[in-house]
């Protein structure tokens, strides 16, 4: 199985932020980036399946060198390959088109991205990379098994949880529990 991480590059929450520019412009001086909690969440996944079932683990990620420290980090925990395109992320929009080139290019099983980023919360990426690359697709994922090429999902819904089969290739749009 061949499966492609999704990563953001997000400010700590608890480095201090600032803003320039009569409070227009994000501030990066002093400022920690880390892995977004949602897509460690989904690089951990991962890597349970890399070695539970052998699987090949690629990690990607849009945004400049600045990125860079954080692509190490997923290295570090485990991954086999890391991709970065060299493009500002301008809009949830943007990101997905340049993710659906990577998938389109890689021969993904299963692609894993947070449900959301905690800089922007704006939720839409693994949806819109979904629609894009016309795959299945599973939000608020909290639990994933895969037998063969059948996926078993938990996600998340109001008032509880709810269990969903469905086959691969897939999209999860996953979260902490």
């Amino acid at each position: 199985m061949k499966i492609l991480v999704c990563i953001s590059n997000v400010p700590d929450t608890t480095s201090k932020i600032n803003f320039t520019e009569g409070d227009t412009k994000f501030d990066t001086n002093g400022v920690q980036f880390v892995i977004n909690p949602n897509d460690e969440f989904g690089l951990t996944r991962a890597m349970w399946f890399k070695e539970k079932q052998g699987a090949t683990v690629h990690v990607v990620t849009v945004g400049g060198q600045q990125t860079e420290p954080t692509i190490r980090k997923a290295l570090a925990i485990g991954a086999d390959e890391a991709i970065r395109v060299n493009a500002e992320p301008k809009d949830g929009f943007f990101v997905a088109q340049q993710l659906a080139e990577v998938v389109k290019n890689g021969d993904y099983d299963l692609v894993i991205a947070g449900r959301e980023s905690i800089d922007y919360n704006g939720g839409m990426v693994p949806g819109i990379l979904a629609t894009l690359l016309d795959m299945n697709f599973v939000n608020t994922c909290i639990g994933l098994e895969i037998d063969g090429s059948n996926a078993t999902a938990i996600r998340e819904i109001d008032g509880g949880k709810e269990k969903i089969t469905t086959s691969l290739p897939l999209i999860i749009g996953g979260q902490k529990k």
